[in-house]
């Protein structure tokens, strides 16, 4: 998986498509990211506390790792990270501008 937590991500495809958002966790193993902003359910929550309060209360819902493409934050556009050699580490670039990222 290319993604990783605090990469800045575009939605592909779904009822979210073009919206931008951060990645907040990203799960490896079953393959899916939660976004910020992105595939926002609402959810009825009981108070469980004295003086907590209950309601509705909107929270964002894990996606596929697929529908989304890393945003390159120096030209600004999603790319598919290239994985360079540099001083013996490895790190991703961008493939459109070539920056690291």
């Amino acid at each position: 998986m290319n993604i990783k937590t605090n990469d800045t991500v575009v939605v592909l495809s779904g009822r979210d498509k073009g919206k931008q958002g951060k990645v907040i966790s990203a799960d490896p193993k079953g393959g899916k990211v939660l976004v910020e902003g992105v595939n926002v359910a609402k959810r009825h929550q009981k108070p469980r506390k004295q003086g907590e309060e209950g309601g509705i209360i909107k929270k964002e819902t894990p996606i596929y790792a697929s529908k989304v493409m890393r945003v390159c934050p120096k030209c600004d556009k999603p790319t598919r990270p290239a994985h360079k050699f540099e001083g013996g580490e490895k790190v991703r670039v961008c493939k459109k501008c070539g920056a690291a990222i």
